[in-house]
């Protein structure tokens, strides 16, 4: 079931977006070679709960810390421990915030140091295609509209979309329907209206699609090792486009994605 949200709901998650958005820039402003990314939890831990929010990832359906750090071939779901970031390194800060009974959902590819020029296009490559979804989150469209938007500038540029992963409505709870693929048929899936939520994050990598989920059952990996992008936003469907509720502050590559 859909679960459309009222303007005074919206509101309500775009306040839990902007801590969202304030604790992915505190990150970024301590990423750097050297810091391990158990410390990174523990700084996003202590600056959700300063600002009156709870960490949503902390304890669900098990997972163990406050938020989720991926870096390099770890597609998403990492889970904060001793890695020791280095120079060159692609580190995914992925936060959810429940603040006031809402909850905001966002993800952020940072480059630690020098990185290579194909990493970089990488990151490019899926900043583009998060706008390119996003463009498409209005009202009287369908989610295969944005799915497809995404996939064309992925695979275009050369790169592979995940197909088992996708992202989700969000809300009321962590995870709602309907669910929002990165690969699609335009015309296709649920029609977009006014007052749906939902997280459009294009996870992509520079080889094989396919992934493998580790021992701990949380961390997701490429199966060949290749490097991997995931950027994402929590976006509501309105009358008047769409509305970015997690808008990137203090963090590269401006506001919009």
């Amino acid at each position: 079931m859909i679960i459309r949200k009222s303007p005074r709901e919206i509101e309500k998650m775009a306040a839990a977006g902007a801590l969202v958005a304030d604790t992915i820039a505190h990150v970024g402003n301590l990423l750097r070679p050297g810091v391990t990314t158990d410390e990174l939890d523990a700084a996003a831990g202590a600056f959700i709960r300063e600002h009156g929010g709870v960490p949503t990832s902390e304890g669900y359906k098990g997972y163990p810390k406050a938020i989720c750090i991926s870096p390099n071939d770890v597609v998403v779901h990492g889970i904060p421990d001793a890695f020791v970031v280095g120079d060159g390194d692609l580190v995914t800060i992925d936060v959810g915030v429940t603040l006031d009974g809402y909850i905001a959902d966002s993800a952020y590819t940072f480059a630690v140091g020098e990185i290579e020029p194909e990493d970089q296009r990488l990151l490019d490559v899926a900043k583009n295609a998060l706008a390119s979804g996003i463009a498409e989150a209005v009202v009287g469209n369908r989610v295969g509209d944005v799915s497809h938007e995404i996939q064309e500038a992925v695979e275009g540029a050369g790169f592979s979309v995940i197909r088992s992963l996708v992202g989700h409505g969000v809300g009321r709870h962590y995870h709602e329907d309907p669910h929002i693929p990165n690969f699609g048929e335009p015309g296709r899936g649920p029609r977009l209206s006014d007052g749906m939520t939902i997280a459009i994050e294009p996870m992509i990598t520079a080889g094989s699609p396919e992934v493998v989920v580790m021992e701990d059952g949380w961390t997701i990996r490429t199966t060949d090792g290749s490097m991997s992008a995931h950027f994402e936003h929590t976006v509501a469907i309105t009358a008047d486009g769409p509305r970015i509720l997690t808008p990137r502050v203090g963090v590269p590559g401006g506001v919009e994605v």
